[in-house]
């Protein structure tokens, strides 16, 4: 029943994990047995389905980010997790045992990530998968999904705009071109020629790097007679 672990989880109160028990290269990882995490008011137990790498993780690994984030060795590393809910803690009635659900996990301390077998997390920062949609597809979008929209928010892009897109067929960029053409924008991208046509079947201008790069973006933002 909710609140409660299932009978596997009982049985087992460890799980599988990757971990690294001080700053360094990724040689640092090793595979440990970890607690399983403690589901507390208010949080989901998620089994681990899958989870994608983006460049924070090795980042905080390396310790480039200590002065930022406290960590908590061993550190389990990674944000975001597309996964399955095992069980939810008390006053949690957003979520039951089997639903499909995505995440960016981000906590305050760097300690209890998702590449394990099991995350917990608060359920205000989990969402359902919608059917149809892949775990693998769910665990690359919310890191670099959110910071797309955020971008586009702060900037409050409209359909009245024209807005350039740095590297715009990478993570953040492309998620960030398709978002802002779905509020209207007419979209310039900055691209390698091998993307060019990736850009164009979304609907954005591409444009290639280098010398010459200001003087190409502002030829294909005139309006046209």
């Amino acid at each position: 029943m909710p609140g409660e672990f299932t009978a596997a989880a009982m049985r087992c109160p460890h799980m599988r994990a990757m971990t690294y028990s001080e700053y360094g290269d990724p040689s640092t990882l090793e595979l440990t047995d970890a607690p399983l995490p403690t589901v507390g008011p208010g949080n989901v137990l998620i089994r681990v389905e899958r989870a994608s790498v983006n460049p924070v993780d090795w980042k905080v690994m390396s310790g480039g980010l200590d002065s930022l984030i406290d960590a908590v060795f061993p550190v389990i590393p990674g944000w975001d997790v597309a996964g399955v809910v095992e069980s939810v803690g008390p006053d949690t009635p957003e979520f039951t045992p089997g639903d499909r659900v995505a995440s960016y996990g981000r906590k305050d301390v760097i300690h209890g990530g998702t590449f394990a077998e099991y995350v917990a997390l608060p359920a205000t920062s989990v969402t359902e998968i919608p059917d149809g949609v892949e775990f693998e597809a769910a665990a690359g979008l919310p890191l670099a999904g959110l910071t797309a929209l955020r971008s586009l928010d702060t900037l409050a892009v409209s359909g009245e705009d024209t807005l350039l897109i740095h590297a715009a067929s990478g993570g953040v960029g492309y998620l960030a071109a398709q978002l802002a053409r779905e509020r209207g924008a007419t979209v310039i991208g900055t691209a390698s020629p091998r993307n060019h046509e990736k850009l164009q079947a979304i609907g954005v201008t591409p444009v290639t790097y280098g010398e010459g790069l200001a003087e190409r973006v502002r030829a294909r933002s005139r309006p046209t007679a």
